[in-house]
Order: structure tokens, then C-alpha cells, then sequence
């Protein structure tokens, strides 16, 4: 039997095998996100064409989250029961299903075949949320915070390739839209073929180190509840706001190349801080960066209020996705203070299950606020979720300075 080593909190005991193993997650990583904003970006104009109630646009999107949500803890049980890769594995089959579905509801004009088929891609979604906490689980304790972004930072290939892939398959074929959803079975295929080379070692590696405590002890930390308002926050208010903004921007006159470049640059602004948001972490700590993404994402809020031409799109969607990548990067981060070894499956899947249930109900609310109150009241919606976000993350940052000065 192969011996596993440990080296500073990692299963590994050469760093070279840690950082092909975040890597290649990375790579799956950006395939997902390829096909998720593809989806996201084709979704609900696809929507606004099969729907006979124009309301329902974009509830593809919103029962995609759904599923995603209702995925979360069955895939954390298999996955803690057979492996990491036997979960990514089946996450990546569900994708394939999900582009050969939509494309099919398209060639028939069945909405109802749609959503299906957009459920599937919540369901694969429901195990690339894992890809985050795999990096986490074969990273050493230093190499961390840096093993998330890395991961996470695989969302800059999904930015130039998954709207350029709307963009170039939409019309392609006698069908249009069909072409995007093959392309999003090929891109998932690859994917597989990556998450099979992953070594991770297995989730009971670990459990040796003392039982396990309830998941209500866990869920009742302020650590825990941090890290959850702070990524159920930014994640709900960055797919309410990213939802609404191709329908906006077909509502105010702009084209859909213009609203596929704005999503890109949202997408780019998603990711790209990655290289350095897990730095930042090590040298301020989760909850200043936490702190400037909700400033961030009020500034979004600011600019998306004041005006509806191209570059208030533009750059209000560069914030929205800086701002989601600090909360989001730094919550993850947060959480994975709140549990011992022992106790991972169960915490990662109840935090992932509550925040999906979250961006879900903000990915449905964004047909309704867009169609009935206009642009402004879906950004304006965002600010009372922002402060409960800021008050969170202010409550613990003084619950633990009181802590020190009691300890000092």
C-alpha cells in the first residue's frame, strides 16, 4: 500500500505533485466556467424565444442554481464515499447530457426541454464547486489560500472562451443557439478526460484527528456564518445582476455582441484578481478583502444607477466581478477555519447547499424585478443584502479583536 506523506498539512510529499494536482483542477475549473457563462450568456435570450410567458426568461437560469443547490450534499456524500474524481468524473457526464439536452429543446422548440437540460448544467455545477475545496484538501497549510485562487483564477480562460463561444456558434447551423449547446457537450467531454488525472487522496484521509462535532455546533460559529453571508451575498447579488444584464442591454437598444463583450469583461474581472487575491488574504486576512469586495460591489451599484449606456454596463459588470471575486475568494478562504479534517464534507456541502439556495432565489428574482420595475430596481435590491454582508463581516472582525485584547 502506497504511504501518504504529509507536509505541512498537504498529502503529498514532493511539491511538484501539489501543484499538478491544483492545476489540472484548475483547468477543469475553466472548462466549467467556459460552459457556465456560455449558458449564463445564451440562456436567457434562449428563454425569451421558447417562453410563451416572456416572464419566465430567465428561469432556465434560475432552476439551473436550483439544481445546483439541491446537488450540493448528494454529490459531497458520494464523493466523501467514492472520491473526489469519481465525483468530478460524473459532474463532467452530466454536463456532456446537459449540451446534447439543450441543443435538442432547441431543435424542437420545447422550453420545458430546456430548463431540463439547464437543471443538468446546475447538477455538473453542483460538483465543480468541489474543484475550490479538492485544491484546498491538496494544498499544503502555506500554499492554502493560494491553492483557492489558483483554482478559481482558471475562470480567466471561461472569460475570452465562453462568450466568444456564444458568439461564434449562436448562429451557426440551421438552428440558432443549437451549435452553442454542442459545444458545450465537447467542452465538458474534455473536461472529463482532465478531472480523471487528478490525483486527490481520499476524503477519509484525516479523520483520525478527533470526531467530529454536530454540523449545528459548526453552522453556529461566526466564522461559519461570516463565510457564508459573505459568499452567499456577493455570489447572489454578482448572478441577479449578470442574469438581468443581457435582457437589459437588449431592453436599452445594445446588440448582442455588445452584451457579450460586457459579460466577457465582467467575467475577466471574476477571475483575474485570482492571481493575487490568495497574497492579498496571507498579508491583510479574509475579512479586510471581504470588506473591499462589498465596497466594490457597491460601487457597481453607483454606476450602474446612473446611467444605461454601454460603459455604464461595461464597467459597473468589471466591479460587479472584481468585487464577487474578493467575497467570494475571501469567504472560501474564511471557511475553511470553521472545521477540522473530519469534518469537511459536511461543512463544505451545508455551506455550498445554503449560498446555492441564495444565488438561486436572486437568479429568479432578476426576470421578475427586470420585466416589472426596470434595470435600477434589480441593482437598488442589492444594497440591503450588501449591508447585512458588511455588518457580518464587521461583527466578527470586533468579536476576535476583543478576543485578542482579552487575551492580552
Amino acid at each position: 500500500m502506497k504511504t501518504l506523506f504529509i507536509r505541512n498539512g498537504s498529502p503529498y510529499g514532493d511539491e511538484r505533485t501539489e501543484i499538478r494536482n491544483v492545476l489540472l483542477l484548475a483547468n477543469a475549473q475553466a472548462l466549467f466556467q467556459t460552459a457556465s457563462v456560455m449558458v449564463m450568456t445564451l440562456s436567457g435570450l434562449v428563454g425569451l424565444e421558447l417562453a410563451t410567458d416572456k416572464r419566465l426568461a430567465t428561469l432556465p437560469i434560475a432552476l439551473m442554481m436550483v439544481a445546483a443547490a439541491a446537488t450540493m450534499i448528494p454529490a459531497s456524500m458520494l464523493m466523501q464515499r467514492w472520491g473526489r474524481k469519481a465525483g468530478f468524473a460524473l459532474g463532467t457526464a452530466l454536463g456532456c447530457a446537459a449540451g446534447l439536452g439543450a441543443a435538442g429543446a432547441i431543435a424542437l422548440q420545447s422550453f420545458a426541454l430546456f430548463v431540463l437540460a439547464n437543471m443538468l448544467v446546475g447538477a455538473y455545477q453542483g460538483f465543480a464547486q468541489y474543484y475550490r475545496f479538492a485544491a484546498a484538501d491538496v494544498a499544503s497549510t502555506a500554499f492554502k489560500s493560494r491553492a483557492i485562487s489558483w483554482v478559481i483564477a482558471g475562470g480567466v480562460f471561461a472569460a475570452l472562451a465562453g462568450p466568444n463561444t456564444a458568439r461564434w456558434t449562436q448562429n451557426l447551423g440551421p438552428v440558432p443557439f443549437a451549435a452553442s449547446f454542442v459545444a458545450l457537450f465537447a467542452i465538458s467531454l474534455v473536461a472529463l478526460l482532465v478531472v480523471t488525472r487528478v490525483q486527490i487522496p481520499p476524503m477519509a484521509a484525516g479523520m483520525a484527528q478527533g470526531p467530529a462535532r454536530p454540523l449545528r455546533t459548526i453552522m453556529r460559529q461566526p466564522v461559519f456564518l461570516t463565510a457564508l453571508v459573505g459568499s452567499s451575498v456577493g455570489y447572489g447579488v454578482m448572478i441577479m445582476v449578470m442574469t438581468a444584464t443581457p435582457l437589459a442591454m437588449q431592453i436599452c437598444g445594445q446588440p448582442l455582441g455588445a452584451s457579450a463583450t460586457v459579460i466577457q469583461w465582467h467575467v475577466l474581472g471574476m477571475f483575474v484578481p485570482s492571481f493575487f487575491t490568495g497574497n492579498l488574504i496571507r498579508r491583510y486576512g479574509a475579512l479586510k478583502i471581504m470588506a473591499t469586495g462589498i465596497a466594490l460591489l457597491v460601487g457597481h451599484v453607483a454606476i450602474a444607477l446612473s446611467g444605461v449606456e454601454y460603459l455604464h454596463f461595461l464597467s459597473g459588470l468589471i466591479l460587479l466581478g472584481v468585487g464577487w471575486n474578493f467575497l467570494f475568494v475571501g469567504g472560501t478562504a474564511l471557511l475553511t477555519e470553521a472545521y477540522q479534517p473530519s469534518e469537511r464534507a459536511k461543512t463544505q456541502a451545508a455551506h455550498d447547499f445554503l449560498m446555492f439556495g441564495v444565488v438561486s432565489l436572486a437568479s429568479f428574482s432578476a426576470g421578475g424585478l427586470l420585466n416589472g420595475w426596470g434595470w435600477g430596481s434589480v441593482n437598488i435590491t442589492a444594497l440591503p443584502f450588501l449591508a447585512l454582508a458588511l455588518a457580518a463581516v464587521w461583527g466578527l472582525a470586533w468579536h476576535r479583536g476583543k478576543a485578542t485584547v482579552g487575551a492580552g
